[in-house]
């Protein structure tokens, strides 16, 4: 073997590999540094989740697409925390309510909250798509609320805002903290029967939705469909409820068989 066919063997390995992951592997080496190019990329995506965290939401473009899904118009909700600045020192702030005199009390089976949570980029990019696609799935089966806008929103602010909607499950889109990979990630959490003082412990947590690297608007309507149907058998969420919905999808009543030899 050549000397240069033995210095680009192992780099020829990580760039196999390299389009199955968007983890940074294989980056290479330039004396005892990274090459410039892996340097200014991880830059670059240090500072676009810096932007993720600090962008404020547009309320007024994303109650404009939320009106549009059909569920009716979206209420806004603001926590305590008073500034970005404020949201990101005090956890606390942003799980608490500052007026909930606006939103109806429906009684409905289901209601949506979309927080901005540590990345009102991924509610900008993915909210209504993923919330029309959850209408999708569970307008046929379930009575759902007008949809809620949350700032400065933490998971347990939706808790309070279940109890003045009066649904029997909280759905709660938010913008998840923004990694060095991506920086417009969505989550949901799910909770039955929500209250003030429920803990995660009471949750179930789809995380990783941006399509198309990460999970599809669809697939996890598909998976809060399950854990619904299976939060109102078991009466409850949580640790608890597992997912199935993967699992359903591989049973099937088909007998196989396998072919003989041809004779």
């Amino acid at each position: 073997m050549s000397i240069e066919r033995r210095h680009q063997a192992p780099q020829d390995f990580w760039d196999t590999l390299r389009p199955s992951t968007q983890s940074r592997i294989g980056l290479g080496r330039v004396g005892d540094a990274l090459p410039t190019a892996s340097v200014l990329e991880f830059r670059s995506a240090h500072a676009a989740a810096r932007d993720a965290v600090h962008l404020p939401l547009d309320v007024s473009a994303l109650a404009t697409r939320v009106e549009a899904v059909g569920l009716g118009t979206p209420v806004t909700v603001g926590s305590r925390a008073t500034s970005r600045p404020e949201y990101l020192r005090r956890p606390d702030l942003g799980r608490l309510p500052a007026d909930l005199t606006d939103v109806p009390h429906t009684g409905a089976d289901l209601g949506f909250v979309l927080g901005d949570g540590l990345s009102p980029r991924a509610l900008m990019d993915h909210g209504a798509p993923l919330l029309a696609a959850l209408a999708e799935e569970l307008a046929g089966s379930y009575s759902i609320a007008p949809p809620v806008i949350a700032t400065q929103a933490r998971v347990a602010l939706g808790d309070h805002i279940a109890t003045a909607m009066g649904v029997r499950t909280l759905v709660v889109l938010i913008g998840e903290r923004p990694g060095l990979s991506v920086a417009d990630s969505l989550g949901i959490y799910l909770t039955h029967l929500p209250k003030p003082g429920r803990t995660d412990a009471d949750r179930n947590c789809i995380s990783n939705i941006h399509p198309p690297e990460g999970l599809g608007y669809h697939q996890a309507a598909k998976v809060v469909s399950s854990l619904i149907s299976g939060a109102r058998k078991l009466g409850r969420s949580g640790v608890d409820l597992k997912d199935t919905s993967r699992t359903e999808e591989l049973v099937s009543t088909a007998v196989l068989t396998i072919p003989g030899p041809v004779e």
